[in-house]
């Protein structure tokens, strides 16, 4: 997957403040890539599918929570990918007195299909320990 200088420097910004990140299919010629930061009670999620499709969201963080297919989400955004970086970067953290507290339904495209899931490469953040997801 090819993306602008633009949208590198901010996906290397985003490992470097502890995204997790998940390379789905080759991890040379990928189908979509996901990075998912986890506070205590609720993880932000962006997925790239291409420079111009992709989607963030924040989700509960339940025990048997699935990063990449939520049931329930408090926000999500889609849009190309430097502006979908920006607005998930740009959320309060929780708890935060704007941070988003509704349940919504998420849309399809807060799903990476499981089909596209077989082949995953995993980089947990090396400051946390790894939580299965």
């Amino acid at each position: 997957m090819h993306v602008s200088s633009e949208v590198d420097a901010l996906l290397d910004e985003m490992r470097k403040n502890g995204w997790e990140s998940y390379v789905f299919g080759p991890r040379d010629s990928p189908h979509a890539v996901g990075l998912a930061h986890r506070w205590e009670t609720c993880a932000d999620v962006l997925v790239l599918h291409a420079e111009d499709d992709a989607t963030a969201y924040r989700m509960p963080l339940c025990p048997d929570a699935d990063l990449f297919a939520p049931g329930i989400v408090s926000w999500h955004y889609h849009a190309p990918a430097e502006w979908t970086i920006r607005a998930v970067l740009a959320l309060p953290q929780p708890g935060a007195p704007d941070a988003p507290l509704a349940m919504l339904t998420p849309p399809p495209d807060c799903a990476v299909p499981s089909s596209l899931r077989r082949t995953m490469t995993i980089r947990p953040n090396p400051r946390r320990a790894h939580v299965s997801t």
